[in-house]
């Protein structure tokens, strides 16, 4: 009797170390908690991969020099348990490109994030690839984004808001991206109003907190207040 040997499944290497200079995606999308609004407004965390410095690959071999290293990614319809197995996205893996893809300029990068790098997201037929520049100055423009029509990126239009303020609407994340002096934002068009951040979560928490508080101010009153109608029932019975 034979037995069929499992063929090991093939993992994606990890990222080089970047340098300290290059850390400008943790500065708008981790330490501000970007990434973090944007899983809890979409929420379906069981089929929607949220992905950051990690490869994305056409197929499990591909050769290196194909690879990249979003700063962002977002899938919808596909496998967070394929991903993290693979320690990268793999697009033949998951059955489709991610929806999303988004890079902070960085001093090293911001080059090839405007060249090869947007070549290469078409080829691999990402929807729409955004790019971020706090200052405009490594990408030569402060907020750009591309759709894929026809397998080719079209560029999406941005508009001024009003002075130090650049918007563009994403269409696969059905939200508007804007560069705001700086500092980037994701706006729900249907309210105007940036998607729910760590300060409308604590503003929420405190709201809460406070009507508990008052529920229960509320409810120890009546209790004193049923006492001492019983006591003043128990004194008249008394005297009576």
């Amino acid at each position: 009797m034979t037995t069929r040997k499992h063929r090991q499944r093939y993992v994606l290497p990890d990222p080089p170390e970047r340098e300290p200079e290059d850390m400008t995606s943790f500065k708008h999308l981790g330490e501000n908690g970007n990434v973090h609004h944007l899983i809890q407004h979409f929420g379906n965390r069981e089929a929607t991969v949220f992905g950051s410095e990690k490869f994305i690959s056409s197929a499990p071999r591909s050769p290196a020099h194909s690879r990249r290293i979003p700063d962002l990614l977002i899938s919808f319809n596909a496998k967070p348990e394929l991903y993290d197995a693979s320690n990268g996205y793999v697009i033949s893996e998951q059955g489709k490109a991610p929806d999303f893809v988004l890079e902070v300029a960085s001093p090293s990068t911001g080059r090839e994030d405007v060249g090869r790098k947007r070549d290469d997201y078409a080829a691999m037929g990402i929807l729409e690839y955004w790019r971020f520049d706090e200052t405009g100055e490594f990408h030569g423009t402060r907020l750009a984004g591309d759709r894929l029509v026809d397998g080719a990126f079209q560029a999406i239009p941005i508009e001024a808001l009003e002075e130090g303020v650049l918007q563009g609407y994403c269409e696969t994340l059905n939200l508007f991206l804007r560069w705001d002096n700086g500092q980037l934002g994701w706006y729900d068009p249907d309210t105007g109003r940036h998607i729910v951040t760590f300060d409308d979560e604590r503003l929420r928490a405190d709201a809460a907190g406070a009507r508990v508080a008052e529920e229960q101010r509320a409810r120890l009153a009546a209790e004193a207040r049923v006492r001492e109608l019983e006591a003043e029932l128990a004194r008249r019975d008394a005297e009576g």
